[in-house]
């Protein structure tokens, strides 16, 4: 017997619909269960002490610290260089073996491991350059390990501004840098902020890169400079999941840690939203 295309719409519709909510259950189980295990240590002390006695008492001051400083160097590195290459291959690149040769690369760099970026960072920035096991080398890891989900996403965003603005623009005399500069690239912040948010996530989680270009086991005060080494949140939770000195002591410092952890990844990215929104409402009066 044959089904009929309103059976099929409806089947269909099913099948995504569960797969949305199976999606959100598993994702609100993990929010729920990382939530009750960890909120008992969480308090002002746990937030502002460094860790002490080999990490089985104290805070985790230095990694929260460590962790935005790694952010923050490494998203303020790769926005600026993505969002210019993301403006050459759109607005002023042509068809060419060059062009399709940079967007391969882009691709294959996109789907390359963390620990082959943290191969390549120890090589180039730790041994070649010479800055050391340091938040710059380790920023600059993950500033390369981000920068084609910036490109694509930038690229994308600047794909769906209308042409009719750059000809608008154009006609009036005005030169294609200052187009670009004041017509197209404001149209497309909010999607080149959807980019930067999901890299946020990326380098705040990222544990293999940071642990072969800086982040230290055990380093209770903070980096005084851009070539210390420093403490991060999930080199932090990994030491202490797999290899700390008293595993079963510190699970409450590890569910306390991935809440911090999960607590500072959800609030930057809801600030990076709120951006997105006030220049996307800016961009629709």
């Amino acid at each position: 017997m044959a089904i009929s295309s309103k059976t099929t719409e409806k089947i269909a519709f099913g099948i995504i619909r569960s797969a949305a909510i199976l999606v959100a259950i598993f994702v609100t189980l993990i929010l729920l269960y990382i939530i009750l295990q960890g909120y008992s240590v969480l308090s002002i002390d746990f937030l502002t002490e460094m860790p002490k006695n080999r990490m089985t008492e104290g805070g985790i001051y230095s990694a929260i610290v460590g962790s935005l400083y790694l952010v923050g160097l490494s998203i303020a590195i790769a926005v600026p260089l993505g969002v210019l290459c993301a403006i050459y291959l759109n607005e002023y690149a042509t068809e060419s073996r060059s062009t399709w040769a940079i967007e391969m690369a882009i691709n294959n760099l996109a789907g390359t491991p963390s620990v082959v970026f943290g191969l390549f960072g120890l090589a180039l920035f730790v041994k070649y350059f010479d800055f050391g096991p340091s938040l710059l080398s380790a920023s600059l890891t993950l500033a390369l390990l981000i920068l084609p989900v910036i490109i694509r996403a930038s690229k994308e965003a600047l794909l769906t501004v209308p042409m009719g603005y750059r000809e608008a623009s154009l006609a009036l005399g005005i030169t294609k840098w200052k187009t670009i500069r004041h017509v197209v690239l404001p149209a497309a912040i909010p999607g080149i902020v959807t980019g930067t948010v999901l890299s946020i996530g990326r380098v705040a989680g990222e544990t293999a890169p940071i642990l072969l270009t800086g982040a230290a086991y055990f380093l209770p005060r903070l980096p005084d400079s851009v070539f210390s080494q420093f403490m991060a949140l999930p080199y932090h939770l990994f030491v202490l999941a797999t290899s700390g000195t008293n595993i079963a002591q510190t699970r409450p410092i590890q569910y306390g840690t991935a809440l911090v952890l999960l607590i500072i990844v959800l609030g930057v990215n809801s600030f990076a939203i709120a951006i997105r929104r006030h220049y996307r409402r800016k961009l629709n009066r």
